[in-house]
């Protein structure tokens, strides 16, 4: 996980972000040393304490990746809620949270997480980014309104101790 972790690209044009974690190889976007980590619970914290990411907290559970989002960072997450879980078909998530399906949930999940820290003021410069999952995600801004891959961004720029959650409106899925 932490190759993947190791670079993160930035391109074209953003408004504000949903959740995710993202850098450009140029220091005005990329996060640096100097900037100290916001106070208070993790990723993961404030994922749990927001009472809305039920299901993505089952899912990073299942996957594997608790202790990875509880970590250092920086990472951006765009955090589907739990609504956004419920529109996916009937039986989608319990196929997903079994066993035998770990590595199809877990490619879903890094697709929604940058390996560094993009708040929604440096998203509105990039158009896309490279996820941990390797693949990347497509930013835009339709009539004030952001989305990735699709998605609404609903709240952009909650901040955690290890990184930024921008909340989306639905699950991020791989090509």
């Amino acid at each position: 996980m932490k190759s993947k972790q190791r670079k993160i690209t930035v391109l074209g044009v953003i408004t504000a972000l949903s959740l995710s974690t993202w850098g450009c190889g140029d220091s005005a976007t990329s996060p640096t040393s100097d900037v100290a980590p916001a106070p208070g619970p993790d990723i993961v914290g404030v994922a749990r304490d927001a009472g809305s990411f039920g299901t993505l907290l089952a899912a990073v559970d299942a996957a594997g990746l608790t202790d990875t989002l509880r970590g250092p960072g920086p990472f951006t997450v765009f955090a589907p809620t739990d609504d956004a879980f419920a529109a996916l078909p009937a039986g989608t998530v319990e196929s997903l949270l079994e066993p035998e399906n770990v590595d199809m949930l877990t490619s879903i999940l890094t697709l929604h997480v940058l390996g560094a820290e993009v708040v929604a003021a440096d998203a509105i410069a990039a158009g896309s980014a490279e996820t941990l999952n390797g693949q990347s995600v497509t930013i835009e801004q339709v009539d004030g309104e952001v989305f990735v891959n699709g998605a609404r961004v609903l709240q952009a720029d909650v901040r955690a101790s290890n990184g930024v959650i921008h909340v989306i409106d639905a699950v991020l899925l791989p090509e």
